[in-house]
């Protein structure tokens, strides 16, 4: 059953509370309740930034035609074309609760597959497949990171399922994001959302030490330690700081063109789209 907007406006109320439940998670019993209703059998990935793949992308070789190379927003796009039923919500919750400057409001979550055609129809539409590339693009044109996967917070939270058929798509800022609380959960729940498959961050020699990457990375995965960055295991692979970094010390390195592959194979395993 599609969740009332007077629900929906509770929890743009305590939206700003979020780090506060995360640090909860951390006691056992909290743990499990909260993994067993918003976290069970969640599979969701970060895609790293088109415009920093499109740049400084490494495919074990020098591309002679940087044009031609598959981009993370192609997985978002081949599961668009796949899908029986598209939905975009009117607003990004966490921007609206966060009361975002910097970011398109506007910009809201979609929504794939059969489940979504249960969502309150006051928080969003149905669109084509054309406007959902459309919108895909102009998220990325805004600087806002994907996030793609199995969410049984949605399902939660929407009133929606079953959950096996729901596939979100977030648009993520680095000042609102929901899972800027992801530091502070239990491990064990923060596992759910994984980097890209054979995504990785290398620090080069040229890191002059400036933090310019640490106050953009909105899951605290890296830290300045003798004057260097360091990218830790918290790292989710959005390349955010690939692109801030005014000395172009962090590399993005994508191994050859099967984690693509991968990455919509899991996608495709946890949810049915069509």
């Amino acid at each position: 059953m599609a969740r009332p907007l007077w629900l929906v406006s509770l929890l743009k109320q305590a939206f700003p509370y979020r780090a506060w439940v995360a640090r909860l998670t951390r006691f056992p019993l909290i743990r499990w309740i909260v993994g067993r209703l918003a976290f069970w059998e969640d599979y969701i990935i970060y895609l790293p930034q088109d415009r920093v793949v499109s740049k400084t992308i490494h495919i074990g070789r020098q591309l002679d035609d940087p044009a031609s190379t598959v981009l993370p927003s192609d997985i978002v796009h081949k599961l668009i074309d796949q899908a029986s039923f598209l939905w975009i919500m009117n607003w990004c919750i966490c921007r609206f609760a966060s009361n975002c400057k910097d970011y398109p409001i506007d910009y809201g979550c979609l929504f794939m597959g059969e489940a979504a055609r249960g969502i309150n129809p006051q928080l969003g539409r149905p669109v084509t497949k054309e406007e959902a590339h459309e919108h895909i693009r102009k998220c990325q044109e805004a600087g806002l990171v994907h996030l793609v996967g199995r969410n049984k917070l949605d399902t939660l939270w929407l009133g929606i399922g079953p959950g096996e058929r729901l596939l979100t798509v977030c648009n993520c800022c680095p000042c609102c994001c929901l899972w800027t609380m992801l530091p502070k959960m239990d491990r064990q729940l923060a596992s759910k959302i994984h980097r890209m498959p054979g995504v990785s961050l290398r620090v080069t020699d040229q890191c002059t030490g400036c933090g310019r990457c640490v106050d953009v990375c909105f899951v605290d995965a890296i830290e300045i330690i003798n004057g260097r960055a360091r990218i830790t295991d918290l790292c989710r692979g959005c390349a955010r700081c690939v692109d801030i970094c005014p000395s172009h010390a962090i590399e993005l390195r994508i191994a050859g063109d099967q984690p693509y592959k991968d990455a919509l194979a899991r996608l495709s395993a946890v949810v049915n789209v069509k």
